[in-house]
Formats: structure tokens, C-alpha cells, sequence
């Protein structure tokens, strides 16, 4: 397939627009998403292309969104929600996690929900502390929803057509500084698999695990490590929930060292599932006990300063790495 360069938010915007005039059952919800375009411009000029019966501008209700769009799925139709901040979610949680996520099983298979919740998640634009979270955990942690986070323009067109073809609730949590960045990109639709890691780095003395915004950061750590002979494997999960674990056996199979990063809070984050499943079934794979570095234990602050000391950098990830290896 020809390729050309878009940004993460125009993959998106082509998944939308690809998907809607593929399936008529699929249709758009949220906060100004119709004429103001979004509020980070992903859906500008869908209003126009398909008009107000299939690009719905809702009231500021995250419950109301949320459960009109459970309720559309469960009688044929396919939502794409859009919260504006995805911590704002937390409004909607009783739709989400007590409705949405469990019909299915309480219906025995004879009813599903076939909705997607994109939301913008992470912290590094200087939104403080309300509008900056990474709460992925709180979603892993209900069965019945799965969370994907892409971390290219590629995978989060090939990601979202898989989660709106997807018979269950899905959420698509897209990071806001990835919005801008450039990919090569296909023109034509096509899918990635959901629950299909993908090693973005070959290496042989280290994995590093990450997804999303992180994963440019420990790219970028693990081009300077290679200056100094260390050769980091780089993991990109994609799907959180449900996680690949082939691909993350495979590779700490060859390095016998795993690195977890992540942006959220290292005290309960998603980071440590990954660990947990590493130390509990890949246990004898291991030379060294497996480390999680995730962020630190705070709200996010609006001093840009301060904002970026919370999170994992490559300088940090580069060090985590070098002291795993005795060779700091």
C-alpha cells in the first residue's frame, strides 16, 4: 500500500472518516466535536462531510454521553465517543463500568456493546493537575472493557479500525503530545489486530516496556545507550487490555532483563501488571529482578518544570537501564 506522512491526529480523523463511510452504523459523539472540530481538532470537518444525524455535538454530560452511546450499541449501532479530557471519564463511570462493560456477560452473548471511548489522556501541555491524569489502570482493571493507547500515527489508524469493527466496549486513549508528531501512513483502511504488541526495537541485553507517549522516550534512551554498547529491546504493548504475552516472553527470553516505564504513578499503575506477569510466569527467564518506572506519586503540577521531573524521561529511563545492568 502507497504511504505518505500524516499526523497522529489525522490518522485518526482518516480512521473516523474511513470507518463512517464504510458503515453506516457507525456514528460520532461529544463535546464539541461537531462544528468547533474537537478539543484538539481530531474530528474537524467530519460535521460537514456527514452532517449533525452522524456527528452529534452532546451536552458537557460524560454520564449522558456515555450511556446514550451504550444504549445505541446494544440496539445495532457503532459510537465513537469523545470526551474531551479523558479525566473526565471518572463522570461516566457507572455507564462505563457497571453498564457498558458487563451487558455482555449478564446477557449471556445475547447482547453487546460495540462502542468505542476515545478520550486524549497524559500530561505534558501544561493543563495542571485536573486535566493531565494517566488513569489507564482504572479501566484494565474492569473486565469486559478493553483500553488500547497507540503510541504512532500507524498504529492508531490500524488500532481504531480494529476497536470500532470490536463487539465490545473499547477505550482509545490517545496521549495530547502525540497528536502533532508524523508517521508514514497508508492511505488505504486497514487493521492491527487488538492484543498485538510489536517489538519497535531489537535488542539483546535489555527489554524495556512501554506504550504510548513513553514509548518515544525510551526509543530515544535506547539510541543513546547504544552509543555506549547497551542494546535495548523496546516492546510497544499497543493493547493494554486484553496484553499480549507472547510477544513479552519472547523477547525477555532472549535479553533476561525487563524494564517497565510508564507515565502514570508507579504505586498501582499499569506497569505493575506487567511486572507482576513477568515475575510471576517468566521468573526463571530472568538475571535480574524486574523494575517498574513509572511516575512519581503526586497530582500533575502546572509549572512546566515541575511537570516534567513527574514522569519518566530518556535521561531517566537511560539511567534505570544502566543500573539494571551494573553499569552506571
Amino acid at each position: 500500500m502507497p504511504e505518505r506522512e500524516l499526523t497522529y491526529r489525522e490518522a485518526v480523523r482518516e480512521a473516523l472518516r474511513q470507518a463512517m463511510k464504510n458503515d453506516e452504523r457507525v456514528f460520532l459523539m461529544g463535546q464539541d466535536i461537531g462544528v468547533y472540530g474537537g478539543a484538539f481538532a481530531v474530528t474537524l470537518g467530519l460535521l460537514e462531510e456527514f452532517g449533525r444525524e452522524r456527528v452529534i455535538d452532546t451536552p458537557i454530560s460524560e454520564s449522558a454521553m456515555i450511556g446514550g452511546g451504550a444504549g445505541a450499541a446494544l440496539v445495532g449501532m457503532r459510537p465513537v465517543l469523545e470526551i474531551q479530557f479523558s479525566d473526565f471519564i471518572g463522570i461516566g463511570m457507572d455507564q462505563l463500568v457497571n453498564q457498558a462493560a458487563k451487558i455482555r456477560f449478564m446477557f449471556g452473548g445475547l447482547a453487546a456493546v460495540p462502542m468505542v471511548l476515545r478520550a486524549p489522556i497524559g500530561c505534558g501541555t501544561g493543563a495542571a493537575a485536573q486535566h493531565s491524569q494517566s488513569q489507564e489502570a482504572w479501566y484494565t482493571h474492569v473486565p469486559g472493557l478493553k483500553v488500547v493507547m497507540p503510541s504512532t500515527p500507524y498504529d492508531a489508524k490500524g488500532l481504531l479500525r480494529s476497536a470500532i469493527e470490536d463487539d465490545n466496549p473499547v477505550l482509545f486513549l490517545e496521549h495530547k503530545l502525540l497528536y502533532g508528531i508524523k508517521g508514514q501512513v497508508p492511505e488505504d483502511s486497514y487493521s492491527i489486530p487488538l492484543a498485538e504488541a510489536e517489538v519497535k526495537r531489537s535488542g539483546t541485553d535489555i527489554t524495556v516496556i512501554a506504550y504510548s507517549q513513553m514509548v518515544s522516550r525510551v526509543l530515544q534512551a535506547a539510541e543513546e545507550l547504544s552509543k555506549e554498547g547497551i542494546e535495548a529491546e523496546v516492546v510497544d504493548v499497543r493493547t493494554l487490555r486484553p496484553l499480549d504475552t507472547e510477544t513479552l516472553a519472547r523477547s525477555i527470553g532472549k535479553t533476561h532483563r525487563a524494564l517497565v516505564a510508564y507515565e502514570a504513578p508507579s504505586f498501582g499503575g499499569y506497569g505493575a501488571e506487567i511486572a507482576s506477569y513477568i515475575g510471576e510466569e517468566l521468573f526463571d527467564e530472568l538475571d535480574a529482578p524486574v523494575v517498574r518506572l513509572g511516575g512519581l506519586d503526586m497530582p500533575v503540577p502546572y509549572n512546566p518544570e515541575l511537570e516534567r521531573a513527574l514522569v519518566p524521561q530518556p535521561e531517566s529511563i537511560r539511567e534505570a537501564v544502566k543500573k539494571m545492568l551494573n553499569r552506571t
